[in-house]
């Protein structure tokens, strides 16, 4: 080691006493280290400092408990329906009272669930990760994965309780609309078996078109990526796109089978053309109904695996067609069916307004390389108060490259990396991403030409949705973690060590001691993504703190390449420049609660007082009856809801922003983003962690993970998988298989995947 290298490492062991004395309070080998960050002195059972208060716990639960009682509520509400007798009763209320108590009755209870959510995610946004250490494993519904092969996925059994309650619903409903359409036959007069069998089918796509309705009611709300109820319940929203996946499934097959009934009762006798084209005032109106199924249909072709990965962009393009479905839909049956599924689709566009306001602001790009791995590094500009997660994601769009183009990328840089900055890494796989990796080595300067380094200038473009993500960083609440990885499905578990690493350094909470990570790689050229983190700069003595051990698996090379007998080494600048136009926009609903949870709630308002003043002002004075037309004026005045109130919200939210942001830049960025002192040094000769790099070899998961499960005996174990499909099956298959064999002092395997393809 030479003189420099051992003086840095000394600078830097006192830069870190300096600022955090307190770890440096034992002699361990005649060297100073810090000891377990714990404030009890009880090593088998350790709590944070920051505990939430007995009153804030009461109110959570009594929240909690409203909530779900709403929700039980409403869905035993939604399957006792079909039985004649509750809804003769529910009939007769609906009459009695007013046509509006539908929309209180079916969207009424989500939007009310959404009011205290964000009662609830307020209270609990302050609150630090209070885990304590088991005594011993437990099983989680929601980490525990049941089926592997299948048109689903992975199905945890969280989720396949819900694609049961959905099924039973499904087959309870249609028997039971089946039988009292049969009886309902025998009230008519009518004496021909054709019109008999003609009135039964148009009755079976009547009830079909209901079961639609109420699978149409949560379509939406999995695809509002920034929605409270989302982050109520913690789903992000890379797995919510799974559920509106199959809830698209499901909807359109019924809805297909609704048209269908209806389509052959008509052409039975002989009146097809004019039903087709009928558009009543009074009434379902069907021509409507024809063009919403077609804009449907295309949607759904269009979205199959197949011709999705085949081409994309016509994928991307006609899903734009859901504005026509949703129109001619409301149209088609009224406003008074309408605000059955109103709550879904406002929450929808509450979302979508506010990410159109999000992408419109351009994003300073400080940085861009393209790796030799086939790797493209961009690090991007973000205010100081932007809040999210070590697992998140951003959608960008290089106007460069394509106006309409948005794509998905996971973050691989923890939000404690820096106030300023945050990175991505993108493979190098399709056209954009081969005109991104063009156009950044176009534009290099001559001696950066092999690194890629873009200097700051203006010649990209970027804009940003997001980020997004966990409401919680989840993968702090174990002691014990695998992390697998395939290529460049290593992005989030650099974020994941790199958060891990400055909290142990900061004394910030957080649980994880052991830590596998397990990457399987093609070539020995993406080695260098895994040493874009300098470990131990990072956090030196962290292994007193945490055991770390990397196996890596290089495929497709039997041994390490001759001409380059050690790692490809990763250079990374750290001086950014000052952003000339600032970070991206703080405009995004999984940030501040308050102003997400403002935006939603006076917007949700807005529309009921506006449509009260529509009705008292305009529908009653002028005795406005058209089914369609009502249908129009309801959903304007959701738009107009969003639009004037959640508007208005958004401009204070921005002024506020500008006005901290102002704040911020007067006292952090006198001299742009500092040098990062701590990122200087590199030491390739000494590594203190276990890293075994196997050549020519597959990860053996079963041998893997059973020596993981002798070694760390009966504690929770999350294991963390990114990485294409066939990857993702092999790790669900192991952890069931280790779970169902479990023995009484063996772990318990939770099952969490991080999306590698949206």
């Amino acid at each position: 080691m030479t003189h420099f290298q051992h003086n840095n490492i000394g600078n830097q062991a006192n830069k870190i006493k300096a600022t955090a004395p307190h770890l440096f309070v034992s002699k361990k080998m005649g060297t100073e280290a810090p000891l377990l960050l714990s404030t009890t002195h009880d090593e088998n059972n350790f709590t944070y400092i920051k505990k939430p208060s007995f009153l804030t716990k009461s109110i959570k639960w009594v929240l909690k408990f409203v909530m779900w009682s709403i929700f039980i509520c409403w869905i035993s509400f939604i399957f006792l329906v079909p039985l004649d007798s509750v809804n003769k009763q529910y009939t007769k209320m609906v009459h009695s009272t007013s046509e509006r108590s539908l929309f209180l009755i079916y969207s009424g209870p989500v939007m009310i669930i959404g009011f205290f959510a964000v009662i609830y995610l307020w209270i609990s946004g302050d609150e630090e990760i209070q885990e304590e250490k088991k005594k011993s494993a437990s099983f989680r519904l929601w980490t525990f994965p049941i089926i592997i092969d299948g048109p689903f996925g992975v199905v945890t059994a969280a989720e396949l309780i819900g694609i049961l309650l959905f099924a039973v619903y499904i087959i309870w409903a249609v028997i039971v609309y089946t039988i009292n359409n049969i009886n309902l036959l025998s009230l008519f007069e009518i004496t021909h078996t054709g019109k008999r069998y003609v009135l039964l089918l148009e009755l079976t796509g009547l009830k079909f078109g209901f079961i639609g309705l109420i699978c149409m009611a949560f379509l939406f709300l999995p695809v509002a990526r920034g929605t409270v109820l989302l982050r109520l319940i913690g789903i992000p929203f890379e797995h919510a796109t799974r559920y509106h996946v199959w809830l698209g499934h499901l909807t359109m097959t019924i809805f297909t089978l609704h048209g269908l009934f209806y389509v052959i009762a008509w052409a039975i006798e002989g009146r097809l053309i004019q039903e087709l084209t009928a558009w009543k005032n009074i009434g379902i109106s069907n021509f409507p109904g024809v063009i919403s199924l077609i804009a449907g249909l295309l949607m759904w072709v269009t979205s199959l695996p197949p011709v999705r990965r085949i081409n994309f962009e016509l994928f991307f393009y006609t899903h734009q067609l859901y504005v026509i479905f949703v129109v001619f839909f409301a149209m088609h049956v009224g406003d008074f069916v309408f605000s059955m599924i109103a709550a879904g689709i406002f929450l929808f566009m509450l979302d979508r307004f506010l990410r159109f306001f999000q992408s419109r602001k351009t994003v300073d790009i400080l940085s861009a390389k393209c790796l030799p791995s086939g790797v493209v590094e961009l690090v991007v500009s973000k205010p100081e108060g932007l809040q999210y997660n070590a697992l998140g994601w951003i959608f960008v769009q290089i106007r460069e490259l394509s106006w309409l183009q948005w794509h998905p990328f996971s973050v691989s840089s923890s939000p404690l990396d820096g106030k300023h900055h945050l990175a991505i890494l993108i493979k190098v796989l399709g056209d954009w991403t081969e005109k991104l990796r063009g156009h950044i080595l176009s534009v290099s300067d001559e001696k950066d030409e092999l690194q890629g380094l873009l200097r700051p200038n203006l010649s990209l473009k970027m804009c940003v949705e997001g980020p997004y993500g966990h409401e919680t960083p989840y993968h702090l609440t174990y002691e014990n973690l695998i992390l697998v990885a395939g290529g460049i499905g290593i992005s989030p578990f650099l974020a994941i060590l790199s958060d891990i690493l400055h909290r142990i350094r900061d004394s910030k909470p957080c649980m994880p001691r052991n830590i596998l990570i397990v990457w399987a790689i093609k070539n020995s050229d993406e080695l260098s993504l895994l040493h874009s983190l300098d470990i131990n700069s990072l956090c030196p003595y962290f292994y007193n703190l945490l055991n770390l051990e990397i196996q890596t698996f290089v495929t497709r090379e039997s041994e390490p390449p001759l001409e380059e007998a050690i790692i490809p080494n990763y250079v990374s600048s750290y001086a950014y420049p000052t952003p000339t136009q600032g970070g991206m926009s703080s405009l995004v609903g999984t940030g501040n609660i308050i102003w997400a949870g403002s935006y939603m709630v006076l917007s949700t308002i807005g529309l009921v007082v506006l449509y009260a003043l529509l009705n008292i002002f305009y529908i009653h004075p002028y005795n406005v009856t058209h089914w369609w037309y009502k249908g129009i004026l309801f959903l304007v005045c959701m738009v107009a809801s969003v639009v004037l109130f959640g508007g208005f919200v958004i401009g204070l939210w921005h002024l506020w922003d500008v006005k901290n942001g102002k704040k911020i830049d007067g006292e952090n960025r006198i001299n742009g983003l500092k040098y990062d002192e701590s990122n200087v040094y590199k030491n390739p000769l000494k590594e203190d962690f276990v890293n075994d790099i196997k050549y020519g070899q597959r990860p053996n998961f079963k041998e893997i993970f059973g020596s993981m499960a002798n070694q760390w005996g009966n504690v929770d174990i999350g294991v963390m998988v990114c990485g294409p499909t066939t990857l993702q099956t092999s790790i669900a298959k192991e952890c069931r298989s280790q779970n169902f064999g479990r023995t009484r002092n063996g772990p318990v395997f939770h099952f969490n995947s991080h999306s590698f393809d949206l």
